[in-house]
């Protein structure tokens, strides 16, 4: 298909073949040969022609081109002549309203509406001169990115509660939609609670006042804006008085609103399938998000966000896409957008700005995971680990030696990463060798199979008797688009892969543990089956299934966006004695940086903090509390001075560059004191629990199993390449027959971690999964 622009008598045609990352098809006539469209969210690669002058320009503001949602797009016209602007949509004569763009003067905005799905060209005429936009525009409802909707999916709009304490209401349609509701809430001055405004004619006489981080005083209303978007339940809040302020709009942004735009995500992953979610995992209206709006930043947020609700990236990634195309229809481009979380939405933040480069112009995170998968493939290892322990030591492995293969710090760790196996598993009731009573955290919660949010009737779920084609409850599945299926089961291919892994190679080479063990231990480790089922021999992953998690993102490479953005991660929770949030997770994030840019100097890691106890109200110290309040408060600070250092350099600099030249001299790498009154200690951050240094003496991590087979620390070759069996890779001398058995247990070969794993692949930036046809990496739906 092409497209066409009339000049003066000569046709031009544009293929939209060509519409690729980070572009978008302008053809302007008057004055040069053709212009080049700009947006917010820019992609690698280069991009069009130089801009000249010309009597009209076009470009997209809210959303890449090809990536229009919803029916309506905000563009931006520059016109140098004197005649009106004539518009048409698909041929259509069409009225766009166009107003000065408040942050440039020499172009106008203006939204264009009544868009098709599918294609649709736009037409700006002046004169003599044309200029087409080409858009391809997708329903509210998705998909566009993430491929065919999640079966089943249920609708929980009645459940959702609203800012004034009532409720969104039954879904209006099949897609779980919800008429859009805005809500005006305020801070009182009498007790600082957010209270509902009910009445928008007059300021209630206990308002406070808020000064902004731009410098503004206004009143603290706030505008809240909830609806449902790709079968989310999405909201926005900004500062808005109703009473003195205009109606929102691109042309009029509310005066309080800093032109900072935060996107905020929930946590968790385990049970996040199949819902459409009843609440966001994080509130826009109180604790830090609160403090933000004060200040003047604007927020965005879905319960696809969420990964209990949703544990998805690449569903998550379209629902932040669409979220934030419609803030900056309805008030306007922000300056810059920044996204933060803890734990599951520290690796949401990461790999919406990895996979969606110009999303987030910074991320701010803590309790930090590379991703999902993660955690999933380091629980398999460590559940097979804990198999062998309690149910095969034939070669007589102590606790401390066991521990020791597994990287961890002691057994209470190791086993709880084993715990999060439970991820992967879709079969019911299935009982941990290890009984609830020994399990003190969480009021011994034991391994946990086949959870599910009490929203999906059981009549949906899967059972391997009873239900063998219900929906089945994995980050796996979850995923399927991705990962793609099994044509025989209908079950998602799974990438986890232990052929060739050496467990305990670390431990045989220092002499920790002795030949015997170590070829008992590999004999028997075996691997499982699509239901997470031991088997005896070694789980072989599916290399489609390897590829696409890289190129999806759904694996974090940190090529895309990480690439040129501020990375901030604070340790937020400090715990490699139990429950998983291990702090090799951090240095595995920037090691991935590294290996694809060269080096992480764009990110910054500052540790210390309170356990997980702290968390759930459940322990810790006055000292580690203090270090956990300081971390986020001065991070914060200091993280936002480099956003506003790098945003102000309009040079034609590469943004890399800008980033890491204007980084303040306070964010460098560091921990801090254990005490009340914490001081900070700048060091570069190492992963060892060696008094090597000030702050792994006085915080020190660890490592996970796979990485005791020679695996690197990235954890970023999800299956190895294989090489042949040498007596020379040993420390430990090794007698004939050893390795004749070592032969017969790794036939193919052991892993060579010096090479590329098998599959390991770029994250395709703007990845499509269906039925975007720009970037098309995979349809779940061809044969």
């Amino acid at each position: 298909m092409k497209v066409h622009a009339e000049c003066g008598g000569i046709r031009r045609g544009v293929s939209l073949a060509l519409i690729g990352v980070g572009s978008a098809v302008l053809v302007a006539c008057g004055g040069g040969d053709g212009g080049r469209v700009g947006f917010p969210f820019p992609g690698p690669g280069p991009g069009g022609p130089p801009e000249t002058p010309h009597a009209v320009q076009l470009e997209v503001l809210s959303s890449r081109p090809e990536h229009v949602s919803g029916g309506d797009a905000l563009i931006a016209a520059r016109h140098t002549g004197s005649e009106a602007i004539a518009w048409r949509v698909n041929g259509a004569d069409a009225t766009v309203a166009l107003a000065q763009d408040p942050d440039d003067p020499s172009r106008l905005i203006g939204l264009v509406t009544g868009l098709k799905l599918g294609d649709n060209l736009v037409e700006a005429s002046a004169g003599e001169a044309v200029a087409q936009l080409a858009l391809t525009n997708y329903p509210v409802t998705g998909p566009m990115l993430s491929g065919p909707h999640l079966s089943p999916f249920i609708c929980q709009t009645q459940d959702f509660v609203l800012p004034d304490g009532s409720m969104l209401g039954a879904a209006e349609d099949a897609d779980c939609s919800a008429s859009t509701r805005v809500h005006y809430m305020y801070r009182s001055t009498a007790d600082g609670a957010l209270k509902p405004m009910v009445d928008t004619t007059s300021l209630p006489g206990d308002v406070a006042m808020t000064a902004t981080a731009s410098g503004a005083t206004v009143p603290f209303v706030v505008r809240v804006e909830t609806g449902t978007m790709n079968r989310g339940i999405y909201q926005n809040a900004i500062l808005h008085d109703p009473v003195n302020d205009p109606p929102p709009g691109p042309a009029s942004p509310p005066p309080g609103w800093n032109k900072r735009l935060l996107a905020v995500h929930g946590t968790g992953c385990v049970g996040g399938w199949y819902v459409q979610g009843a609440q966001l995992g994080i509130s826009l209206l109180s604790g830090d998000s609160l403090t933000r709006l004060g200040e003047g930043y604007a927020i965005f947020n879905n319960t696809l966000n969420h990964p209990t609700n949703s544990c998805n990236a690449v569903l998550a990634g379209e629902s932040a896409l669409m979220g934030k195309e419609h803030f900056i229809e309805t008030f306007g481009v922000p300056r810059y957008t920044i996204s933060t979380g803890a734990s599951g939405g520290a690796y949401t933040s990461l790999q919406l700005a990895d996979a969606y480069p110009g999303l987030f112009d910074g991320v701010f995170i803590n309790a930090t995971y590379p991703d999902a998968l993660a955690i999933a493939n380091a629980g398999l290892d460590a559940r097979l680990l804990s198999r062998y322990y309690l149910a095969d030591n034939g070669a007589g492995f102590s606790e401390s030696q066991i521990v020791a293969v597994s990287g961890h710090k002691n057994a209470r760790a190791w086993y709880d990463l084993a715990l999060q196996s439970g991820r992967t598993d879709p079969v019911p009731g299935r009982i941990d060798p290890i009984p609830p009573s020994d399990l003190p955290i969480f009021g011994g919660v034991p391994y946990q199979s086949a959870v599910w949010n009490a929203a999906v009737p059981v009549g949906l779920r899967y059972d391997p008797v009873a239900n063998p084609t219900g929906a089945r409850p994995t980050v796996f599945d979850v995923a399927r688009n991705v990962y793609g299926i099994n044509r025989a089961t209908g079950f998602a291919l799974r990438p986890f892969d232990n052929v060739g892994v050496q467990y305990g190679l670390e431990q045989l080479n220092a002499g920790l543990i002795s030949t015997v063990q170590f070829l008992d231990l590999n004999e028997k480790i075996g691997g499982y089956d699509q239901d997470a089922n031991y088997l005896p021999v070694r789980s072989e992953g599916d290399t489609g299934a390897i590829l696409r998690a890289h190129q999806s993102g759904l694996h974090l490479n940190g090529n895309g966006g990480l690439a040129s953005i501020p990375v901030f991660d604070i340790s937020g929770i400090y715990d490699d004695d139990y429950f998983y949030h291990y702090q090799w997770f951090h240095f595995a994030v920037r090691e991935r940086m590294t290996q694809a840019n060269g080096d992480a100097h764009n990110h910054v890691m500052w540790r210390g903090g309170a356990p997980i106890t702290a968390a759930i109200g459940a322990g810790g110290t006055p000292e580690e509390l203090a270090v956990s309040a300081l971390a986020a408060s001065q991070g914060w600070q200091v993280f936002i001075d480099w956003m506003n250092a790098y945003k102000a350099d309009g040079s034609a600099s590469p943004q890399r560059d800008k980033v890491v030249g204007h980084k303040p001299a306070a964010a460098t790498d560091g921990c801090f004191t254990r005490s009340t009154t914490p001081q900070f200690i700048a060091e570069a951050q190492t992963l060892s629990h060696e008094p090597d240094s000030q702050c792994n003496q006085l915080w020190p991590s660890y490592a996970f199993p796979r990485m005791q087979a020679g695996g690197p620390l990235a954890a970023n070759k999800l299956k190895c390449a294989l090489k042949p069996i040498s007596a020379a890779d040993y420390a430990v001398g090794l007698s004939e027959q050893e390795l004749a058995r070592l032969r017969a247990i790794f036939p193919t070969g052991v892993c060579d971690w010096t090479r590329p794993g098998i599959g390991q692949a770029l994250t395709v930036p703007y990845a499509s999964f269906g039925p975007a046809p720009a970037n098309l990496v995979f349809d779940i739906a061809e044969p």
